[in-house]
């Protein structure tokens, strides 16, 4: 039976510039089944779930639940929740836990202060190992079940202890989708050894390009422009590149990008559309999905 993934996988389309725009990170752990809008249709408190869908509104913050991979019987509401918070601007980044009796407490949080980069001294500096939230949920499309679950299972079995499954991440043709966390960048097609070096990368501060959808930090053609940066300038150290100009609108965009070091490149930015028509997610009709195409690096003075 083909899926959407297939379709994209077997069609080549391009990964760079595909991923989910989010400065800041809300995850918010709820175990038990989750339907194809998570945060009101999960054992999650549904009122609740539409509170913080509407207090995230135009604040840079996205939230999404998440769980320990396995099986998800449809277990009661627990006790505590496990809630992380991830500011991924370079410059600024930060990932916070913390633990919540109700998560109606999260209302409480200022939201446009977290899409800022200002936690509020909310929770506890994050120690351990990197996040990899891996996007399961059957509900939404189809191969994010078939293919993601199975990866979670994997890298859990492989002794990785910072993984999680999520709820949503975007791109369901490119499944298994990944969010790795402090940094922030967002991988698809992933295989569980791709995975592990790209985890390993970030215990070591670096970027893995391969397979890399962008960061999240950025628009999407600011995602396209960063990637080829480190890829013509063979950087690969996080936190060392940040899209801080962009012009133009659709098709064309000049994204300018800076380095630490005071080096800065502008990146031409192509619209396409992704030929011949596929579905973007599972039993959606035929559709010409946009990519993003860099067509120039320049380094200027």
């Amino acid at each position: 039976m083909s899926t959407c993934a297939t379709a994209s996988r077997d069609l080549n389309e391009p990964l760079a510039g595909t991923a989910a725009t989010a400065r800041t990170w809300l995850l918010l752990e709820q175990p038990g089944p989750w339907g194809a809008k998570a945060l009101t249709s999960s054992h999650l408190d549904p009122d609740v779930g539409r509170a913080l869908e509407q207090a995230v509104e135009a604040t840079g913050v996205r939230i999404a639940l998440i769980r320990r991979p396995g099986r998800h019987a449809d277990c009661h509401t627990p006790a505590r929740h496990r809630v992380y918070v991830a500011h991924i601007v370079p410059g600024n980044a930060w990932l916070r836990s913390h633990v919540v009796d109700d998560p109606r407490q999260l209302l409480d949080l200022d939201f446009p202060a977290l899409g800022a980069g200002d936690h509020g001294g909310f929770g506890t500096p994050h120690t351990g190992d990197p996040l990899a939230l891996v996007c399961t949920n059957g509900k939404r499309d189809r191969c994010c079940a078939l293919l993601g679950r199975p990866l979670a299972s994997e890298l859990v079995a492989s002794g990785e202890e910072g993984v999680w499954e999520v709820t949503h991440l975007g791109g369901h043709r490119f499944s298994p989708t990944l969010l790795v966390l402090p940094h922030g960048y967002a991988y698809g097609r992933t295989a569980a050894h791709a995975v592990k070096e790209i985890l390993q990368g970030v215990r070591e501060g670096r970027v893995v390009t391969e397979g890399c959808r962008g960061s999240s930090a950025w628009e999407r053609p600011g995602q396209a422009a960063e990637l080829a940066v480190r890829r013509a300038a063979r950087e690969a150290a996080a936190g060392t590149l940040s899209v801080v100009h962009t012009t133009g609108a659709a098709p064309r965009w000049d994204v300018t990008v800076a380095h630490t070091d005071g080096r800065r490149w502008r990146v031409t930015v192509a619209q396409g559309a992704s030929l011949p028509p596929r579905p973007e997610s599972c039993g959606a009709a035929l559709a010409s999905p946009a990519r993003m195409d860099v067509t120039a690096v320049r380094e200027i003075t």
